[in-house]
């Protein structure tokens, strides 16, 4: 193969990963979001504990494996060095059914335990039982995946994870509608099951995945030729290669799951905490307001009113409900985040070439020009959904969750999404510029943050909840402030902060209030304090559109965006051409 056949292929394979990342996160986003109207919030916690042991195992058992296995094929196969190839797969698909294996065991076997003490939910047990199987067919998916992608066939990668995804979408979807049909008894037992229905969704797409995945790669074995004359190392010497490779990547990507696992154990464990002392103190409502967003007075009826109807489980199913808000607005969080793929794919091999070819200036213009895109895509998202967090959450979970509980959480976690996406993009920038441990250390240190505010709020009665998104806002700021420091501190001709975030988040910012005015006028002309749903809509929309109009409008008059932000973007050209922008 020639060398520019090599980079086409290369590039091509970036482009077909990149197009099946959008839109998988498309397809998450309308399996998950839709998924908060249709389950209670204590469903929802159990559905949302269950996916964070599931990411955790998972990324445990895949994260580095994939990689190394795609290095030590690619490397092999350019040898000709077939029969090498062949036993680097068979060691590597070994490993990975081991690990998938121990997993599964873990999820299945060991549900109840997983689920009462990593989780502090022992309700969310189907649901990690559910998922079991899922872990299990990923990992022997990954190993399919890292072989083909080492031949430089990016396609089965796509193929197999957009069947995967649509899987969990119309087949979880219809099985939690499905159970929600059947009415089971009693009610929380069928709420129960209809998070089940929807989790199964994704095991039973990870089993047509690998099958999928098995077919095509007999196919592809039976079209090489062979026998081959090379001498393949022993086993051990290559399982030894693999993991040389595995661990450092391993260790760096299981950080935010670690965190994201200790969050989840630590928000329920004080939730419950909270609620229990309620029970033992005998709290009663009082008429003044208590607590963040009244959050007290709402602990206490919550959890009162369960009881006095005989739940024995009231203090569990208290910070169920609770947890289960917090986890539904997480699902809408992290669509700014989503929006990013695209951008961190142009990012390194951009900043890579110039940095090849020594020219420092166009390095420091495609970073700046990076920056500046994610904040006219990251800054109008987060004061979005902090000026109409609650609207949003009454119309996306079509009123089945407390709108004035999960509101304010959306609203905390959309000022948190605009440094989520600055942190990507600042990570993305020192990757390319070949720094690519300080990174991890940023977000291990903004872990701890979290944690820690995690720890000392969520279990404030005063404040409880609502302590879970603040610490989710205080790692990014952490995370993201540091990683711009080292940009600033280490890489040559570093790009200027001034240029890159003044005008877009002064345009965000007169958006967000823009958006707020008139959503609270169309509220008030379309029902004042008795607005019906129907009405919290048209508001909604109409504050969206107003929202966007202002800031079109301020990002052309402020002259925000150039013709060198937009080459950062597919048909960018073309539209600098129709807005008139040089």
């Amino acid at each position: 193969m020639s060398s520019q056949q090599k980079k086409n292929s290369f590039y091509g394979g970036v482009a077909i990963l990149t197009i099946s990342t959008i839109i998988i996160k498309v397809i998450g986003a309308l399996y998950k979001i839709p998924l908060g109207a249709i389950l209670t919030d204590e469903a929802y916690a159990d559905f949302g504990s269950a996916y964070n042991i599931y990411s955790f195992f998972l990324t445990i058992s895949t994260a580095g494996l994939p990689v190394a296995l795609s290095k030590t094929v690619s490397e092999a196969n350019a040898l000709g060095r077939y029969n090498q190839v062949n036993r680097v797969f068979r060691v590597a698909f070994l490993a990975f059914f081991t690990m998938g294996l121990f997993s599964f065991i873990c999820m299945s076997v060991f549900a109840r335990p997983v689920a009462a003490y990593a989780l502090k939910n022992e309700k969310a047990v189907w649901c990690v039982m559910a998922l079991s199987p899922a872990v299990l067919c990923t990992c022997c998916c990954s190993a399919f995946r890292g072989y083909a992608q080492g031949h430089m066939n990016m396609m089965p990668t796509a193929i197999s994870q957009v069947m995967e995804n649509l899987s969990k979408l119309l087949i979880g979807m219809g099985l939690a509608l499905f159970i929600g049909s059947l009415a089971l008894q009693p009610q929380s037992f069928g709420e129960q099951m209809m998070a089940v229905g929807a989790i199964a969704g994704v095991s039973v797409g990870s089993i047509l995945s690998v099958i999928y995945l098995f077919i095509n790669h007999r196919r592809t074995e039976r079209m090489r030729p062979g026998p081959f004359t090379d001498r393949a190392e022993p086993s051990g010497t290559i399982l030894a290669k693999l993991l040389k490779l595995a661990i450092p990547i391993t260790i760096s990507s299981s950080t935010m799951a670690v965190v994201t696992l200790i969050d989840t154990n630590l928000v329920n464990g004080q939730l419950r905490g909270v609620f229990q002392n309620i029970l033992d103190s005998g709290a009663a409502v009082t008429g003044a307001s208590q607590g963040l967003f009244n959050i007290y007075n709402k602990a206490i009826t919550m959890v009162n009113e369960m009881a006095a109807a005989g739940n024995q489980d009231a203090v569990l199913d208290s910070a169920r409900a609770l947890y289960g808000a917090y986890q539904k607005c997480m699902s809408i969080y992290n669509l700014p985040f989503n929006l990013m793929v695209p951008l961190t794919a142009s990012i390194i091999p951009a900043v890579s070439a110039a940095r090849a070819r020594r020219n420092h200036l166009e390095a420091k213009n495609i970073s700046e020009s990076a920056l500046r895109f994610a904040a006219l895509i990251a800054l109008p998202a987060g004061f979005g959904l902090f000026a109409l967090g609650e609207p949003i959450m009454w119309l996306l979970t079509l009123g089945n969750t407390d709108h004035a509980i999960a509101g304010p959480l959306l609203s905390i976690l959309g000022l948190a999404s605009m440094f989520v996406c600055i942190q990507l993009i600042a990570t993305s920038i020192l990757q390319a510029n070949g720094i690519v441990n300080l990174p991890i250390i940023t977000v291990v240190i903004g872990g701890a943050v979290k944690i820690l505010v995690n720890y000392i709020l969520v279990g404030n009665p005063n404040i409880m909840v609502y302590g879970a998104p603040v610490g989710t806002l205080c790692c990014f700021i952490v995370a993201a402030c540091l990683n711009l420091f080292l940009i600033k501190r280490i890489i040559p001709s570093a790009p200027s902060y001034r240029k890159a975030f003044i005008k877009p988040a002064i345009a965000a910012a007169i958006m967000g209030a823009a958006a707020w005015a008139s959503y609270g006028l169309l509220a008030r002309v379309l029902g004042g304090t008795e607005l019906s749903f129907l009405g919290n809509a048209v508001a909604t929309f109409g504050a969206i559109c107003v929202g966007v109009v202002v800031y079109f409008v301020l990002v052309l008059a402020f002259r925000v965006i150039s013709k060198e932000d937009l080459a950062l973007m597919p048909k960018g050209d073309k539209i600098a051409k129709i807005l008139h922008i040089r």
